[in-house]
Parts: structure tokens; sequence; C-alpha cells
């Protein structure tokens, strides 16, 4: 059986500054896998490369003229080239990424976002949905009629994955969930992160602040400058002089 998603040597430039620079990866079904590095050190361009919509994008500057958007390499979800495939299509194979301020539709309620999120399910399938995000995110049911745009920032993150996960997601992308929020509820996430990985949906997480995470993930690779620079497990990460130095001010 091989790897349920497969990167090799991608590149990705931007007119001509490289974003992602022969970057390959592997990912196993039902792995925790996290992505780390400092700001532009490309974690969102591989995020939004993987979900397609650097891809999109590519497409639409080269319509208009615009941006010079090149994506080269191999991308293989469950041995099917996807590289090419559209974002709405990768969504239907059950590839479903989350951003960093991932839109939410902040004049409705808590349980209409969930709806919207799971805008390709049928009606009866949805409310089963909603009823497992409430199990998982306890503090949503009891907001449930509150409006997006009055939850905390941890609230919000919540939402925002309860939304992805109403889309059946067979590979979890998070592009930066932690980002701002405090200590305690960074914990709080990625615990429950880990809980969602446990249910059988394989997670990707890119993250800043390493130290929250690296108990948690199967593997993590850093990345720097568009480059893989380290790959390891948790605890070998954690335990890595460069790490210690880099994310943990050791």
């Amino acid at each position: 059986m091989g790897a349920m998603l497969e990167i090799k040597n991608l590149l990705v430039f931007y007119e001509n500054a490289l974003a992602l620079n022969d970057f390959s990866m592997e990912i196993q079904e039902k792995e925790f896998i996290g992505i780390l590095g400092s700001n532009s050190a490309g974690k969102s361009t591989l995020m939004n490369t993987i979900a397609g919509l650097l891809e999109d994008k590519r497409i639409k500057e080269k319509r208009k003229g615009g941006i010079r958007i090149t994506i080269r390499g191999q991308i293989t979800f469950e041995g099917e080239d996807i590289l090419r495939t559209k974002p709405s299509e990768r969504v239907r194979r059950g590839i479903v990424l989350t951003r960093e301020r991932h839109p939410i539709f902040r004049d409705s309620d808590v349980e209409e976002n969930l709806r919207i999120g799971g805008y390709l399910q049928k009606n009866a399938e949805v409310a089963k949905a909603i009823d497992s995000i409430f199990d998982i995110f306890p503090a949503l049911e009891h907001l449930k009629k509150r409006k997006a745009g009055f939850l905390s920032g941890g609230e919000q993150q919540m939402l925002i994955i309860g939304m992805a996960l109403i889309a059946k997601p067979r590979l979890l992308l998070l592009d930066e969930p932690l980002l701002g929020l405090s200590p305690a509820i960074q914990s709080h996430l990625v615990t429950t992160i880990r809980d969602i990985s446990k249910r059988g949906i394989t997670v990707v997480i890119s993250e800043q602040f390493a130290r929250p995470i690296l108990p948690y993930i199967n593997r993590g690779y850093v990345l720097e400058s568009g480059m893989l620079t380290l790959e390891g497990s948790g605890d070998e990460l954690m335990n890595n002089p460069e790490v210690k130095s880099a994310y943990f001010g050791v």
C-alpha cells in the first residue's frame, strides 16, 4: 500500500522568487504530521499547493496576464496525480484546507456557519455531522445561536475546523490554526486536533510555534526559505538542538 499523499521535487516560483525548492514528503493514512517553519518559510505555499488553491491562482493570473506562478513536480493523492486538479475536485476527494484568517460568515450564527460548511452533503447527513462537531467541540454547542463575529479567537478557530470537518475530510490541512491564541487555548486546540486524528482523519498542521504540537505529531518537516532542512518524529525534533534553538529559544 502506497502513501496517501506523496510530493516529489515540488518547486513553486512567484515571478522570480522561489517559494518552495525541491520539496518532497510522504504522508501515510491516519498520520498526524507537522510542517514547521518561521514566517515566510513556505508553509502556507505548501498547504495551498496541496489544496489546489495555488494552481487555481496560477490559472487565473495567467489568463489576466498577472503574476507568473510556476508549479513543477509531482503531487499524488491515493495513487493519482493531482498537480493540475481543481480545488473543488480535491475537496470532493477529501482534501480540505483551513487557512490562516479563514473566512467565516460573521453575521451568521455558529450553526448556520456549520450548515454552510456542509453544502456538498445532504440535509440529514449535515444534521448528523453537526452533532458530531458539537461532540468534538462542546463549547460550540453552547454558542450555536451566537453570531460568528462575536466569538473569541479560540472559538472562531474551533468553528473554522468544525466547518472543515463537516466537509468529511480524509486529509485535513490546518494552516497555522494556533496563531494569535493564548497558550492555554493553543494546548486545548492541539489535544482536540490530536483526538480528531485518532478518529481516522489524516491531519497535516503547519505552525511557527513548534512547542505545542511536537508532543503529539507522528512526524514533522522543518522548512526554511522553501527548503526541507529537517525531518523526524515529534520526539526526535523535540530533542534536536537546532529545533530547540530556533523554536524554543533554548
